[in-house]
Parts: C-alpha cells; structure tokens; sequence
C-alpha cells in the first residue's frame, strides 16, 4: 500500500506505545507524513481525576504529552495535532478532512462489561472511518503458569 498520510491517534496508554512503533514503521515504509493527533475529551461533570483508570489531563498537559509522541524513526516525517470532542468522532471526522490513508489506533482489549462500561474508541473508529485501519494492543510478556 502507497500511502502519503498516515493517522497515529493517541490517548497515551501503553496500547498507544504498542501502536507507535508501527505507524512508524507504516510511514516510513510508504514515505508517508505522520499525524500524531490526541483528541482532548470536555471534562468530565462527575469528576476531574478521571474515571476507570484515565486520567483527564489538562490542556498544558496533554499538550506537552502530544509533543513528546514521536515516530520511532527520526526519518518519518510528522506533525501534531489536538483535537477536541469524542474521541471516535473526532479521528473519523480529521482522517476524512485530511484524506489519511490510514488510521493506526491501540486497542486495550477490553471485552464485557468493562467495554460496555467504558466504550471502544478503537471499534467505533474502524466501524466509521474512511480508510483502512490498523489496531494494536500491548503485548502481554508470559506469565510463569504458560512455560
């Protein structure tokens, strides 16, 4: 695949870091633009520490967070971009506007009731998105009970 523009959309978790390396990859491969993008969430009524384990950061944060995210290769081109609204909704509406070739997204995994409770960003984005996209999750290291 020939790509010019590849989407990394992150909410720096570490199946973001998974993902990373792989947009990386992606982009450097086609010699495609990367755009690292973060979609900041309105906080939240109820609280604003965050919830089932996120953690809203503030805008001087998460700003300086989305600046930290870099391609893996110093060769990728990339830039970064902060987006606001829902997550899901955001990345399909700036892949479209941006005409990306390609969304790379992590995926925590979740199943169940934790996936009912919390949503999945990465689901909606592949069921909604104009282009291919490309989930990973952390690889979980074997635990002593698999040998």
């Amino acid at each position: 695949m020939k790509a010019s523009k590849i989407l990394f959309a992150t909410d720096f978790s570490e199946s973001s870091a998974a993902a990373c390396p792989l947009a990386s990859s992606l982009a450097r491969d086609s010699g495609a633009k990367l755009l690292i993008a973060h979609v900041k969430e309105p906080p939240a009524s109820f609280a604003d520490t965050g919830f089932g384990g996120y953690t809203l950061h503030d805008d001087e944060e998460a700003r300086e967070m989305l600046h930290d995210v870099r391609p893996t290769d110093p060769s990728v081109e990339y830039s970064h971009q902060m987006l606001r609204g829902s997550p899901a909704d955001e990345i399909v509406s700036f892949a479209a506007e941006e005409g990306v070739d390609m969304i790379v997204i992590g995926s925590h995994g979740r199943t169940g009731i934790m996936r009912a409770l919390l949503g999945s960003v990465a689901e909606a984005v592949v069921r909604r998105a104009p282009c291919p996209v490309l989930t990973a999750k952390p690889s979980r290291e074997p635990s002593e009970d698999n040998h």
